[in-house]
C-alpha cells in the first residue's frame, strides 16, 4: 500500500499506508496473504484504530513515564540498537565470481545430489494374496499386469511405477527394501502401515556431483557466513582492545 496514503485519522492523528505496512509485514505470512487479498483489509485499519486509541490513552495516563514501563523501553531499545548496528556491520557483504569458483572446488565433496531409485510396487492388505502374486511374479507372470490387476495404490493404472524418489521420501520399511535391492530384482512381500507389498527396482542411481550452478546459492550462503563470524570477530576483538573488562567472581 502506498505509505503516504491516509487511512483514518484518530483525535488528529493520521494513521497512513506506511502504518498498515508495518503492521502486515509483522504478521503470520499466511494470515497476511488472506488479509491483503480480501476485504478484511478494512479489519487492520480497524485494529490500526484500535491500537492508536490504546495508545493515546496510555500517553494521557501517563503510562510512558512510570518505572517499570521505562525499564522495559530501556531493554527493547538496547535489543533495536544491537540488532540495528550488526545490520548495519553485516550489510555490505559482497561475494564475488571467483570465490564462488573457489569454494566450490575447494569443497565439491560436499555437493552431492543425493542417491536415488525408480521402483514399482503391487500393494495389497492380504499377507496371503501378496505372496500368491509374488510366486506368479517368479513364476514369469508380467509385474505391471499384476498391479493393474491386483494393486490397490492409485500407480497400479500405470503399472506400479511410483516414478524416482530418493531417501526421506518413501516409509521406511519400503525405502529400506528399495535402496537394498538390486536392479530388476523383484522383493518378496514388504510390510508397512499401508499394507504389503511387492517390489521391483527398476533403476537405481549412484549420489552424484552438483554442478557449480546447482550448488551457488549453498555456497553464497557458506561464504556470506564466513564473512559475517570474521566481520563481527574483528569488531570484537578491535572493541576489546580498547575497553576495560573486569569478571567478577
Amino acid at each position: 500500500m502506498d505509505k503516504n496514503k491516509i487511512l483514518a485519522e484518530v483525535n488528529g492523528k493520521k494513521i497512513t499506508g506506511e502504518d498498515y505496512n508495518i503492521f502486515i509485514n509483522s504478521i503470520n505470512p499466511k494470515l497476511r496473504e488472506h488479509l491483503v487479498n480480501s476485504d478484511q483489509n478494512k479489519e487492520v485499519i480497524e485494529e490500526l484504530i484500535h491500537h492508536e486509541l490504546i495508545y493515546q490513552d496510555a500517553i494521557e495516563n501517563g503510562k510512558d513515564k512510570e518505572e517499570e514501563f521505562q525499564k522495559v523501553l530501556d531493554q527493547a531499545k538496547k535489543s533495536l540498537l544491537l540488532n540495528y548496528t550488526l545490520g548495519k556491520l553485516l550489510s555490505n557483504i559482497e561475494v564475488t565470481e571467483k570465490e564462488i569458483e573457489d569454494f566450490y572446488n575447494n569443497h565439491k565433496e560436499h555437493f552431492t545430489k543425493d542417491q536415488t531409485v525408480r521402483a514399482s510396487h503391487i500393494l495389497v492388505d492380504d499377507l496371503k494374496k501378496a505372496e500368491e502374486i509374488y510366486n506368479r511374479i517368479k513364476d514369469g507372470a508380467d509385474f505391471s499386469k499384476e498391479a493393474k490387476n491386483n494393486s490397490t495404490c492409485p500407480s497400479k493404472e500405470n503399472g506400479g511405477d511410483l516414478g524416482i524418489f530418493s531417501k526421506g521420501q518413501m516409509v521406511k520399511e519400503f525405502e529400506d527394501a528399495c535402496f537394498n535391492m538390486e536392479v530388476g530384482e523383484v522383493s518378496k512381500p514388504v510390510k508397512t502401515q499401508f499394507g504389503y507389498h511387492i517390489i521391483k527396482l527398476v533403476e537405481k542411481n549412484k549420489a552424484q556431483e552438483m554442478t557449480l550452478e546447482e550448488s551457488r546459492d549453498h555456497i553464497i550462503e557458506d561464504i556470506r557466513r564466513q564473512k559475517e563470524q570474521e566481520i563481527y570477530k574483528d569488531k570484537i576483538s578491535s572493541l576489546r582492545e580498547k575497553s576495560q573488562i573486569k569478571y567478577m567472581d
